[in-house]
């Protein structure tokens, strides 16, 4: 690895949101791109101020307008990004069951086509796959039913996997499985819930870096974790709703990263003990740090723990996405620019 750049350097990048060099191993990204809320931040006034589109989103019963930019800005993300986290895969897979694309997949063709070779794109698994049980109406009302998809190897081999890998190539840096929250009494028993996922693993190709976030605590148990050290999977750590604090997860991981890519994934999505409809509310118009998100106890113990972890991946020599979440601080570029300076003040003192 080269020399570290000196930090004044990267202090004064990271004040331009400008994330790309503040540490070799260290990639900043979001969970999802293209907000108009980041003009000046990231996309710059004079060319996207004219291009934005705006669309209505019901949140909790109340309506908000999004307002977006086009596929196009992928530029200009990436000149302030290492990696982009892509959200729109979970909703449905690439392609149907005869091959035919849907336009998520396009979209994927846009964003590599339109980026430099060095992009790098973490893709979220299709729920089809990763969702023991999905959320339909049923008779004019909402239900959850069983999914009969759910860990199907072949499903996410052909209608996910080989089309992502042939749109994207080399800049595919990971798929996180991520497996929504389930009551205890939902699920199955330690020993079944390891031999599903297991069947899963054993059945699609490993040639792609999996990395698995499991958003039920209970489902950590040691059975678990040591399948998934065995195994060489990713653990997913996850400031989120439900989950432990990050300490606390890179303690029942053994202090240990799984990933056999070298590679590990942090996700800050929205504050612990709070739902999303309640921070994406605090969160909107996402162009700034947010009351309530920003200025709380738990933001702090978040950049504090998530700091910590980046300088234990660059101690292991494994490269760190530190994805970021509008609904974890207000805006995803003030939230990785807090991290940067707070990973640059240590390494400063420690004469890194």
């Amino acid at each position: 690895m080269s020399e570290p750049r000196p930090i004044d350097d990267r202090r004064d990048e990271a004040d331009r949101f400008d994330l790309r060099r503040i540490h070799p191993l260290l990639r900043f990204g979001s969970a999802s791109d293209r907000y108009a809320a980041w003009i000046d931040q990231i996309y710059p006034r004079d060319v996207w101020a004219g291009e934005v589109k705006t669309r209505k989103k019901n949140v909790g019963g109340e309506s908000y307008e999004e307002r977006l930019l086009p596929v196009s800005s992928i530029e200009d993300y990436f000149l302030h990004f290492g990696v982009l986290e892509v959200d729109s895969t979970y909703y449905r897979p690439l392609t149907d069951e005869n091959g035919t694309p849907s336009p998520v997949l396009f979209t994927l063709e846009r964003y590599s086509d339109a980026t430099e070779p060095s992009a790098r794109f973490l893709l979220k698994a299709p729920q089809q796959v990763v969702a023991r049980r999905l959320r339909r109406k049923v008779d004019g009302r909402w239900t959850y039913i069983d999914n009969p998809d759910y860990l199907d190897a072949g499903l996410f081999t052909k209608q996910f996997l080989e089309p992502a890998q042939g749109k994207l190539g080399a800049k595919l840096a990971g798929i996180i499985l991520e497996q929504p929250y389930e009551r205890a009494s939902d699920s199955p028993p330690a020993d079944e819930f390891v031999a599903e996922w297991d069947r899963f693993v054993s059945e699609i190709p490993n040639d792609a870096a999996y990395h698995l976030e499991v958003r039920s605590s209970h489902q950590l148990t040691p059975p678990y974790l040591e399948w998934l050290a065995n195994r060489e999977i990713g653990f997913c750590f996850s400031h989120w709703q439900w989950l432990p604090p990050i300490i606390d997860q890179w303690r029942l991981v053994a202090e240990h990263f799984s990933s056999s890519s070298a590679s590990a994934i942090v996700r800050l999505i929205q504050p612990r003990d709070m739902d999303f409809n309640t921070s994406w509310r605090l969160a909107y118009p996402f162009e700034g740090p947010a009351q309530g998100l920003s200025d709380t106890r738990d933001a702090q113990r978040m950049i504090d723990e998530t700091t910590a972890l980046m300088f234990k991946a660059v101690e292991a020599g494994v490269t760190l996405d530190v994805i970021g979440n509008n609904r974890a601080w207000g805006n995803t570029p003030d939230l990785c620019r807090a991290l940067a300076h707070r990973f640059l003040d240590f390494a400063e003192r420690r004469g890194e």
